[in-house]
Order: structure tokens, then sequence, then C-alpha cells
């Protein structure tokens, strides 16, 4: 039942954040009665309970993809398949020369980025970080694709948000590189000019699917199986990579992010 495998992620998020039953319903603003009746699969959660409960826990997704029948956002045309494509892969590569890549932002990075969309309402930010985290939830999954993203130094400079949410984002991404499936390697701003320059894209592979490519843009963006275009992206995926840091450089750099937004 998603209710009770929702109710033990919250209860041991709880309790690793050494908060009691009563002590997260005065953070959440409801009943100590209603969190445990929560943890024990006895009451639904609300899409309000579950963004406030992360947020006070330090989560990014993780009960949000358990929802049952969550409704998400229409997407646009073009981007419609990639979600699709991302739930069958068993690989996704990913290359972002300025922003951390979606699978791997925090509900408040999602919200500052698509904030500064033109001619936006609240309801469609509202609606998008919610569409963002749950696409998140394929790293819930007992098979999770192996993730391996490519990033720009430039996006851990760039403050999106302010310090403390660049601060919580990059203390994000060093969590990530606790799971096996998941590698983050950065591309150093000293190597100038690179392949990667003309803009972000991502690679997914799965079984029994064509390879599929998604391209951004100024404009929307595109999915593609073609076999031409993703046999050129990945060409431009392993050129990229041949100038990223191995992984344990890449997460001393971040740390030292991390750092530069806490003595700000």
């Amino acid at each position: 039942m998603p209710a009770q495998g929702y109710g033990e992620i919250l209860r041991k998020a709880r309790e690793a954040a050494g908060l009691s039953q009563a002590a997260l319903g005065e953070l959440l603003s409801c009943s100590e009665s209603l969190v445990g009746l929560i943890e024990r699969g006895k009451r639904r959660p609300s899409k309000g309970f579950t963004l406030a409960a992360e947020a006070a826990l330090g989560l990014n997704g993780e009960l949000y993809g358990l929802l049952p029948n969550t409704t998400v956002m229409s997407t646009p045309r073009w981007f419609s398949e990639w979600p699709k494509a991302e739930e069958k892969a068993h690989t996704i590569r990913t290359w972002q020369p300025l922003v951390i890549p979606g699978l791997l932002q925090t509900a408040r990075y999602a919200r500052a980025l698509l904030t500064t969309e033109p001619g936006v309402t609240e309801q469609w930010v509202d609606d998008a970080v919610e569409t963002r985290l749950r696409r998140q939830s394929v790293f819930q999954r007992v098979d999770p694709p192996l993730y391996w993203a490519l990033i720009d130094e430039c996006a851990l400079l760039r403050p999106v948000g302010g310090k403390e949410v660049m601060r919580e984002q990059l203390e994000h991404l060093l969590k990530m590189f606790a799971r096996p499936f998941v590698s983050i390697q950065i591309v150093p701003l000293e190597m100038g000019a690179t392949a990667g320059l003309l803009g972000g894209f991502a690679i997914a592979q799965g079984k029994d699917m064509p390879d599929h490519i998604s391209l951004e843009d100024a404009a929307s963006g595109s999915v593609s199986a073609h076999e031409d275009m993703v046999r050129r992206v990945s060409i431009r995926y392993e050129a990229i990579h041949k100038w990223a840091l191995p992984i344990s450089m890449s997460q001393r750099l971040i740390h030292e992010a991390v750092a530069k937004y806490e003595d700000q």
C-alpha cells in the first residue's frame, strides 16, 4: 500500500532529524495525531502536507513520488515523451552548462529557476515544481537508472535563489554522491571553451525502447529518438566527459562551493 511506504519514509526521516511526532506537527502546523496516523498508513497525506514535510525534513521528492493519484501540470507537447523515456531508462546521461540538472534539483532551487520564466503565474510555478519533483521519483524505483551527470562549474557559482537556496542545493548534490547509481562530475571553468557550451541535453537508454535525447534551447526544446541525432549528441557527451574532473575531485569542488556560500 503506497500510504504505508510513505509513512515509513516519513517516520525514518523524522527520527533522523531528531523530531518527535509532536515537534514535527508544530513545524507543519498540524496535530501530533495526524502525523501519527499518516506514519501508520491510517490517513492519506495531502500535497500540502507532503511538500511542507519534505521542506522541514530536508527531503527532495521521496514522499511526493509516493502520493497516490497525484495530478501534475500538462507538459509542453515537445517534452511529453521525455518523462516516459526517463521512466523506462536503465541509463540517463546529462550535461548542464548553466544550472543543476532537473533530476538533481531541490524544490526551492527549482522554484527559483521557474519563477524567472516570463509571464508565468504562481499556480503555474507551483505545478511545475510539483511536476519536476514527481519526475525525480525514478530514483525511488526498485531498479533505479544509472544517472551520470556532467555539470559545468559555473552552475555551482551562480547564486540561484540566494545563498541559502544554493547551499541547500549543493548539500543535496553531496548527498546524491552516496547513491551507488548516481555519478556527478564537474567540468571546471579553467577548461575554458568546451564542446558543451552550445547548450544542455540528456540521453536516455532503456530496454525495448530506442535511445532518446532531450535538447534545450531558448524557445522550447526538443525530444528525439532519431538515430543520427542520438549518435551526434552521444559523441558530444563523450567529448565533454574528457574535460570533467574525477568524481572525488568533483565532490571536493562542491564542498568548496558550499563553504563559500556559508562564508557570505
